[in-house]
């Protein structure tokens, strides 16, 4: 059970959900759309992906009733590249387990390096998950080993987050009531 002061977290991947790649040409002929050219990217040195980061997902995620978290292999990098392009402040980073200590089977199953850790992370708090390879192998797994509500969303890496998005997750999160246990 979760205390009273303690929102719902929002794990948050980058790859994917902040920089979408990956599209048809036909859906994007002259390429992503790009919101900041390299020059003017702050901390993100050369990386021209960067420029597909949309600033207005920052205002968007602030507003989420959620304290949110990098889950994403950008680490610490996150918040020094990305966070200053959406105005975000420095969040909490989660640690990925090194390679050696990852399941095997679960990766055998079709379940995300990722799961585990974030299950771990949450600690019984509800929570959301934003990245693009989550299946429902990492739904069920979850459902059976978090004891708190939860939401794992895939986001189409084509796209990149976008308007229904953040529709599920505004929902979801009103839906739990910030810090109420969903049975």
């Amino acid at each position: 059970m979760t205390g009273p002061t303690q929102r719902p977290l929002l794990f948050l991947d980058v790859d994917g959900p902040l920089i979408p790649f990956g599209a048809a040409p036909g859906r994007y002929p002259d390429g992503h759309p790009t919101y900041q050219t390299t020059r003017e990217l702050r901390g993100g040195g050369s990386n021209p992906l960067l420029a597909r980061i949309n600033p207005a997902y920052g205002p968007r995620l602030m507003m989420l009733p959620c304290d949110l978290v990098w889950a994403t292999t950008w680490m610490e990098d996150a918040n020094e590249c990305i966070a200053p392009l959406l105005g975000l402040p420095q969040l909490p980073v989660v640690t990925w387990p090194e390679p050696s200590d990852i399941d095997e089977q679960d990766e055998r199953k079709g379940m995300h390096w990722k799961t585990r850790a974030l299950v771990g992370w949450a600690a019984g708090r509800p929570f959301a998950w934003v990245d693009d390879e989550i299946t429902d192998i990492d739904r069920r797994w979850v459902c059976a080993h978090h004891s708190g509500p939860s939401l794992l969303h895939r986001v189409d890496p084509r796209q990149g987050l976008g308007d229904t998005d953040y529709a599920a997750l505004y929902e979801w999160l009103h839906r739990i009531g910030g810090n109420s246990v969903v049975a």
